[in-house]
């Protein structure tokens, strides 16, 4: 039995490995974890499954020991313990989460149950696999899932409208028809609408030409509603008319708009600027392509969803050949699977690699020094002036991004980003890296000024 002190003691370790790792990484490896057993000689971990256990014993056995030291609790060993403490914390779900399926004959998604048809109340098609409980969160997309789940406690008043962008294959779906599956069976919303934003345009131009009737009521009546790709209705003249009309009624009424594209407000062309000025009056988000963790976790999800266990050195080679596109990375999976299955054999790495072969990556040899470099050409620097003393805001920002490069692109450890821009304190590091985290998200020009960085750098 632990005493408080000891629990308290994993929370303090935690609170430091945070500080050490990526955000992804954490939520991934460490949020679900919890220390079983200490004494003088070892310390039992207990994790939520035997994904978490390798990635522990392989990748973070020595940083944990370090950082035990650190608070006073020096051990000979550590041990990892699949457990149903951590396995109850990683599978926890919010009881308020009914998912939908549109045909009478669905099934309930994970976590939720079977509804009947007449107690639905969505208008439109939503799919009961797109839930929270089955987003993978990381670094490329936690603020737009933070954003989505303040929506489902607040609709109509926290972030309306709420405007996802990012590219296809993302999870901007996922993302959206997630709030409407909650939304749909909250006590504070009746109707959920969720529309291509082509099937608008569809039923629009039915209206028009057939005089059908009930278009303006179905969507003018919703309590959310939810658009995917509204790029599409750019340069339509009537169709953009009768959706701002559409927008107003909704926004005047406190009533919930989601609407998703594959760019900010701002860069849609022939938007109207009276609509582009909506868009961008609630809250921007963006989701980003998935980092190495977050890509890891999303195949260890979907290859456990068909009681298939990958070992980590596939897992990690698929997520090195496949980097840019989560539907792209869950096809090759279910490839691979299928295949497997049809011949009886197991998924390996030599299966994979002949399956999917080698694809061109990134270089792996990027040094400190180019990435400090090329940051300070972009800005149009010289190098002792983004690694000087100098504190004007037209070389601070270049420097925080640089830190930050450092530390997403390289994994340096925060004293090394601080002494890669000639910094001896390691929190300025830190400090910096939760900034640019942060503003990246806020800041569209920021968001544009990293990503062609990256561009440079991979060039």
């Amino acid at each position: 039995m632990l005493s408080v002190s000891q629990s308290r003691l994993w929370q303090t370790v935690l609170g430091e490995i945070e500080l050490s790792v990526s955000r992804a990484s954490y939520k991934t490896w460490f949020s679900n974890t919890c220390l079983l057993e200490l004494d003088d000689t070892r310390a039992l971990i207990g994790v939520p499954n035997i994904f978490t256990k390798k990635q522990m014993e392989d990748r973070y056995h020595t940083l944990i020991k370090t950082v035990l030291g650190k608070n006073e609790a020096e051990v000979e060993r550590l041990e990892f313990k699949i457990h149903e403490l951590a396995a109850a914390d990683a599978t926890k779900l919010d009881d308020s989460v009914v998912t939908l399926q549109p045909d009478t004959n669905s099934r309930a998604g994970a976590g939720g149950s079977t509804a009947a048809p007449s107690t639905r109340r969505s208008q439109t098609k939503l799919n009961d696999q797109y839930c929270f409980d089955n987003f993978i969160v990381g670094a490329s997309n936690e603020l737009a899932y933070a954003a989505a789940q303040a929506v489902t406690k607040h609709p109509g008043q926290k972030y309306n409208p709420l405007f996802i962008y990012g590219g296809s294959g993302l999870g901007k779906t996922h993302l959206m028809q997630a709030v409407g599956n909650e939304l749909s069976t909250s006590k504070q919303t009746k109707s959920v609408v969720y529309v291509t934003s082509e099937q608008f345009v569809v039923e629009f131009l039915d209206y028009i030409r057939y005089k059908k009737k009930g278009f303006a009521d179905k969507y003018r009546s919703a309590d959310v509603l939810i658009v995917d790709d509204i790029q599409f209705i750019a340069g339509k003249e009537r169709t953009e008319e009768e959706f701002f009309h559409t927008f107003n009624a909704l926004h005047q009424s406190d009533k919930q708009i989601i609407l998703s594209s594959d760019q900010p407000p701002n860069s849609i062309p022939t938007l109207e600027d009276r609509l582009r000025s909506r868009f961008s009056g609630g809250m921007i988000v963006d989701v980003q392509a998935p980092d190495f963790e977050t890509r890891c976790a999303i195949l260890q999800a979907k290859a456990s969803e068909h009681d298939i266990l990958l070992d980590q050195e596939t897992v990690e080679y698929f997520a090195t050949q496949i980097q840019s596109n989560i539907r792209e990375l869950e096809g090759s999976l279910n490839q691979v699977l299928a295949f497997c299955e049809l011949k009886a054999i197991t998924p390996t790495i030599d299966v994979v690699r002949s399956m999917i072969g080698n694809r061109p990556t990134q270089p792996k040899r990027l040094t400190s020094n180019q990435v400090v470099e090329r940051t300070a050409k972009y800005f149009e620097l010289d190098l002792d002036e983004i690694t000087g003393p100098k504190r004007n805001r037209s070389i601070v920002v270049p420097r925080q991004i640089a830190m930050y490069l450092l530390r997403s692109e390289l994994h340096m450890s925060f004293p090394k980003v601080a002494n890669a821009l000639g910094r001896k304190d390691h929190t300025t590091a830190i400090h910096s890296v939760e900034k640019i985290e942060k503003n990246i998200h806020l800041d569209q020009q920021m968001n544009q000024d990293v990503k062609q960085i990256k561009d440079l750098l991979y060039a």
